[in-house]
């Protein structure tokens, strides 16, 4: 009779948090706090608020408290991969929005609209590295997506005169 040999698995990627994802999850806690303050600031003016720009507001909020429990969680089991799927589905919502969303004067699109058009394309890239178990290119995605269109436009809506902005330091 021939013993088995076991064969050592393959190292599996940690799924612990990394600095980098302890940083990123300050940063959407931040965005979140700052955003919630502009809304109840603006109370007085929520009638005059388009119901698109609440729904882009609910979407971004619901990706932005996410973005942390999905960063400091553990990963790769059913809540990490659900909390993922509500995710993906809160910044597609939130990118596809935003392309109906105008700036005044002339053109429809202001520069922050590229990153709509980069999430509409990288969440779907985001997904298909998960469900294909590409672990490190997975995360790069992540990370780029919470940086860019989660962080960096989101701490773009508070000056140049934007609606948050406005209500948060007006």
């Amino acid at each position: 009779m021939m013993a088995s040999v076991a064969h050592p698995a393959a190292p599996r990627a940690s799924v612990r948090p990394e600095r980098i994802d302890r940083l990123l999850s300050a940063g959407a806690v931040i965005l979140f706090v700052a955003a919630v303050a502009a809304i109840l600031r603006g109370h007085d003016q929520w009638r005059m608020v388009p119901a698109l720009i609440w729904l882009h507001l609910a979407t971004i909020l619901v990706a932005t408290a996410l973005t942390p429990v999905m960063l400091l969680r553990v990963r790769g089991d059913r809540r990490h991969r659900t909390i993922g799927k509500l995710w993906i589905v809160a910044m597609l919502a939130t990118a596809i929005c935003s392309l109906f969303i105008h700036v005044s004067g002339p053109g429809r699109f202001s520069v922050i609209h590229l990153l709509s058009f980069w999430t509409l394309v990288q969440v779907p890239l985001i997904w298909w590295t998960a469900r294909h178990h590409d672990v490190a290119r997975h995360r790069r995605a992540v990370h780029g997506m919470v940086i860019g269109a989660l962080l960096v436009a989101g701490f773009f809506t508070f000056p140049f005169h934007r609606l948050l902005g406005t209500w948060l330091f007006g």
